[in-house]
């Protein structure tokens, strides 16, 4: 941070504090200034919800499903300011966040199998939500599910989501709000937001909340600019038996100089880690993202014990950008070799799903669940890969990078002027599910299944003829068991899948011909096997969970029949055990606290000719710790001091394990104060992420070589919220 930037920094901070010790001597002869106080302390403080929306069973408590769901609230979003969804799940024990490619694209690594940011789901629907990069202000709150759950929401389109599952809940006319926040984030990255809400009617049965956000300037990584303009609007009507509603949104975010992670030539070492804040980008990359997105959803009570449902979502997306790579090529010197690519893309996205829900029974319940899903997509884009004469690329170097020129293009596909479609795909789905309920829904046995048809067209970049078909079909059953033997605490146990479209056969895997090359596979599922516990008491939630994930990998085998050439399938599995620990509440007055942790054995399995068999899977660490505090001090009314430790472990680097990144440990911490200005609550906040500036690799997942993400440095983050 240079000194003009720390100099608006202390004079932002020095202004915050005159007006927070100031604003209570302004207010101290108001004698509702002390229940103000408490009253946004309180709206204030950072929870986690356990239960929530359970897909196709409804909203549900934490101990009556057989699963670990968890929701973190928008005090929280507002509360940490992050800037993307990825920074808000740093929260989460079982979650780590990478990059998917060579852009901004978002990657979640949850129970150690990703979850692409194109396959979060919004209010349940997925494809809606804006693709690789989410604004989170937006939302009132982000939903994790563990464990594989195509039966839930049904398949996420784009075959991710094996470990785990994102849902993003949009906000709702609670009560009457109106806020405006402005915000800053180290070095020059200044915003505000407003947020409206209001309940109209006889019986405040009419809902609007309206909210925005807009940011932009350069972040703490040397270089790289990054904006977010965002515009939500919320409709809803609640009159008894019918309830309707209805979101609108708008995103545009831009990211410049993106600092993208870094590839390992063969037989390439891991490097030492550059400067915390260095940036080895071009400064001529960029990646830009325009989404208008909505939902339409209605619930009918058609009797005291059975509800219809149905929603319909659709989103235009467009994407623009340059993105860069470089390859490390001696791990002592940082000499690496660069490249880029440019990809001009925009998505048409419909999806819906309707059900009825029915509960019967008094001594024994059935609660019955059937309906379906939908899901319509279709992709269009061009590439042009700007790597130079022979795709050469250019030479530079991790540890000080060389600006260049945009390379010249090596080969273009498609039309970048106006992309054409590449891919269509359809889901659908149908299912059915019963739970039932015994002495008192103590004991509560599910059983479901629901039928999943993929269909999927290829069209060539090259004049965009049809080049293949894919239509398959899979059944993927949930069983589940939950036993509630005393009020606040219960045992459950699960089966689920997942369920994915393996990739078609490639012409070749490295230097070998594949005999059965083009050739199409049914779909993969994806096994898990759960057991658990969950503990609720007053404030304080507890849950245990013991899990184990086998997922196909493709690879390939010898050809017996024709010498020099390989056979391509689903030859190895890939096996993720583990423990997952949460916990969360007041544990005294006015001290609240987010934990876990987790402990991973990711193995593979089954592999060619026993080629790395048994050895770590890449870019899964082995354990993952979590620590989020909140004391608000007795001694001084309306502050509120924050801290947070993450710990991430050992994980290898490469399927050789040769290659392994260390554990690291990251300190955040945080303070916010609550004043009164003209009767009205007054919020300060500050906060330094990544105290001690350390620099680190963050993380090695792997999708088609060694590839490091670089870990952010110390930023710091001020807002002030205003509520009239």
């Amino acid at each position: 941070m240079n000194i003009l930037n720390a100099r608006a920094m202390l004079g932002l901070s020095a202004s915050a504090a005159m007006l927070a010790i100031a604003a209570p001597a302004a207010a101290q002869d108001d004698a509702g200034s002390d229940e103000i106080i408490v009253t946004a302390q309180r709206n204030n403080q950072t929870e986690v919800t356990r239960g929530g929306s359970g897909g196709v069973f409804g909203d549900k408590a934490a101990e009556d499903l057989p699963f670990t769901i968890k929701s973190y609230n928008e005090a929280l979003i507002l509360n940490q300011q992050p800037q993307t969804l990825g920074q808000l799940l740093e929260n989460d024990p079982s979650v780590r966040t990478g990059f998917a490619f060579g852009n901004a694209a978002e990657l979640f690594v949850i129970r150690g199998f990703a979850l692409a940011g194109d396959d979060v789901g919004l209010d349940g629907l997925y494809g809606i939500a804006p693709r690789q990069l989410i604004a989170p202000e937006l939302y009132d709150s982000v939903q994790v599910i563990n464990g594989s759950s195509a039966f839930i929401n049904g398949a996420a389109p784009g075959g991710s989501g094996l470990g785990g599952s994102v849902n993003l809940l949009p906000k709702r006319a609670k009560r009457d709000l109106t806020r405006a926040t402005v915000n800053y984030t180290s070095d020059e990255h200044f915003g505000g937001s407003f947020d409206a809400a209001r309940r109209f009617g006889d019986n405040a049965e009419w809902g609007v909340r309206i909210n925005g956000v807009a940011r932009t300037g350069d972040v703490s990584i040397d270089g790289e600019y990054r904006s977010a303009y965002t515009l939500g609007g919320a409709f809803d009507y609640d009159n008894g038996p019918f309830r309707l509603s209805l979101d609108l949104a708008y995103q545009r975010v831009k990211v410049r100089g993106l600092r993208h992670k870094v590839a390992l030539a063969a037989g390439v070492a891991i490097p030492e880690v550059p400067k915390a804040d260095a940036n080895y980008s071009q400064p001529w990359t960029y990646t830009e993202m325009r989404d208008v997105f909505g939902i339409l959803k209605a619930e009918y009570d058609i009797a005291d014990n059975a509800m219809i449902y149905a929603s319909f979502g659709a989103r235009d997306g467009m994407e623009d950008g340059i993105y860069g790579g470089i390859t490390v090529l001696d791990a002592a010197t940082g000499a690496a070799n660069g490249n880029a690519l440019y990809v001009p893309r925009t998505d048409n996205n419909e999806a819906a799903q309707a059900g009825l829900r029915v509960k019967l029974g008094s001594a024994i319940t059935h609660e019955i669940n059937f309906g379906g899903s939908m899901n319509w997509q279709v992709n269009r884009n061009a590439y042009d890969f700007l790597y130079g004469p022979g795709f050469a690329g250019f030479a530079t170097n991790l540890y000080n990078a060389v600006e260049v020129p945009i390379p010249a293009s090596a080969l273009v596909g498609g039309d970048l002027d106006n992309p054409f479609p590449i891919s269509r795909t359809r889901l659908l789905s149908a299912f059915a599910s019963d739970t039932i309920g015994f002495w008192d829904d103590r004991v509560l046995l599910t059983a479901g299944l629901r039928v999943q048809s993929i269909r999927t067209k290829s069209y060539d970049y090259f004049g965009g003829g049809l080049t293949g078909t894919y239509d398959e079909d899979a059944v993927t059953p949930v069983f589940g068991l939950v036993v509630k033997p005393a009020d606040g605490l219960a045992f459950y146990l699960n089966r689920m899948e997942g369920f994915e479209k393996p990739d078609a056969a490639p012409a070749a895997v490295g230097a070998l011909p594949v005999t059965n090359a083009g050739e199409v596979f049914a779909p993969v599922k994806t096994k898990q096997y759960e057991f658990g516990a969950k503990y609720s008491f007053g404030r304080f939630n507890a849950s245990l969970a013991a899990f184990q994930i086998d997922r196909p990998r493709p690879g390939v085998v010898t050809d017996p029949a024709t010498p020099g050439q390989v056979i391509y399938g689903l030859n190895g599995e890939q096996r993720n055990k583990g423990i997952e620990l949460s916990f969360d509440g007041e544990l005294a007055k006015g001290l609240r606290l987010i934990a876990g942790g987790s402990i991973i054995d990711a193995k593979l399995r089954r592999t060619l000719d026993g080629v790395n068999q048994g050895n770590d899977a890449p870019g899964v660490p082995e354990y993952l710790i979590n620590a989020n505090v909140e004391w608000d001090l007795p001694f001084a009314p309306g502050l509120t001091l924050t801290g947070r430790v993450v710990h991430t472990g050992e994980q290898a680097a490469n399927q050789a394990n040769t290659l392994e990144l260390p554990s690291w440990t990251r300190f955040d911490l945080g303070a916010r104060y609550v004043a009164v200005v003209a009767d009205k609550p007054l919020t300060l906040r500050f906060g330094v992420d990544n105290v001690a500036n350390k620099r680190y690799w963050v993380s090695a997942f792997e999708i088609f070589s060694p590839d490091l993400l670089q870990g952010a440095p110390r930023t710091f983050k001020a807002s002030a919220s205003i509520d009239f």
